[in-house]
C-alpha cells in the first residue's frame, strides 16, 4: 500500500506536467496563430483599397476564426479528459491538421491572395527570363554554344533530314523507272 501512494504522486507529478505543456504549446499555438493572422493582415493592407482588399481582409477573418473555434474544440476536449474522458491524443492532432486545411482555404479563396500569387508568379518567371538571357550572353561571348544556337541546329538538321528523304524517294522513282525500261 506504501509503494502506491509514491506511484499516485508520480503519476499525478506526470499529470500535471503533460498539461502544463500542453497548456503552454496551446499558448503558442494560439500566438502563432495570431501573428500568422497578423502577417497576412499586414500584407493585405499593403495590396489596393479596393474590393480586392475588402475581399482580403474578409479571408483572413475567415480563418481566423477558424483558428479560434479549433482553440476551442481543443480547451473542450482538454476539458474533457480532465473530466475521465478517454481522448484519444490524434484527435487533438486532427483538429489542429483540419484547422490548417479550412484556414489555408480561407485566404487562398480571396482575390487578394490570387492578385499576389500572380504578382509572384510573375516576377519570378521574370527574373528566370532575365537569367536565362544573362546566361546565353555570358556562353555566347565565351564562345560557348547556347540553348538557341543548339535549337538551331537541331530544327536545320531536322530539315536536312527531311530533304534528303524527299531526295531518296525521287531518286528512287528514277531508277525504279530507268529498271523499267530496260
Amino acid at each position: 500500500m506504501a509503494d502506491s501512494q509514491p506511484q499516485a504522486q508520480n503519476w499525478n507529478a506526470f499529470v500535471e506536467q503533460w498539461n502544463e505543456q500542453f497548456l503552454e504549446a496551446l499558448e503558442d499555438n494560439m500566438e502563432a496563430q495570431a501573428r500568422f493572422v497578423e502577417s497576412w493582415s499586414e500584407t493585405v493592407g499593403e495590396l489596393s483599397e479596393d474590393s480586392e482588399m475588402s475581399d482580403g481582409v474578409e479571408g483572413y477573418a475567415r480563418a481566423y476564426e477558424t483558428w479560434m473555434n479549433a482553440s476551442q474544440q481543443m480547451v473542450e476536449r482538454v476539458n474533457d479528459q480532465f473530466e475521465g474522458e478517454d481522448v484519444d491524443v490524434e484527435e487533438f492532432r486532427d483538429i489542429w491538421l483540419n484547422t490548417a486545411n479550412e484556414a489555408f482555404k480561407d485566404v487562398m479563396s480571396t482575390t487578394a491572395f490570387a492578385k499576389m500569387t500572380g504578382e509572384t508568379v510573375g516576377d519570378v518567371l521574370e527574373l528566370q527570363q532575365e537569367a536565362d538571357e544573362a546566361s546565353q550572353e555570358t556562353l555566347r561571348s565565351l564562345g560557348f554554344a547556347t540553348e538557341d544556337d543548339v535549337v538551331e541546329v537541331g530544327d536545320r538538321l531536322v530539315e536536312l533530314e527531311r530533304r534528303q528523304h524527299a531526295v531518296e524517294e525521287k531518286l528512287d522513282r528514277v531508277l525504279e523507272h530507268l529498271e523499267d525500261e530496260q
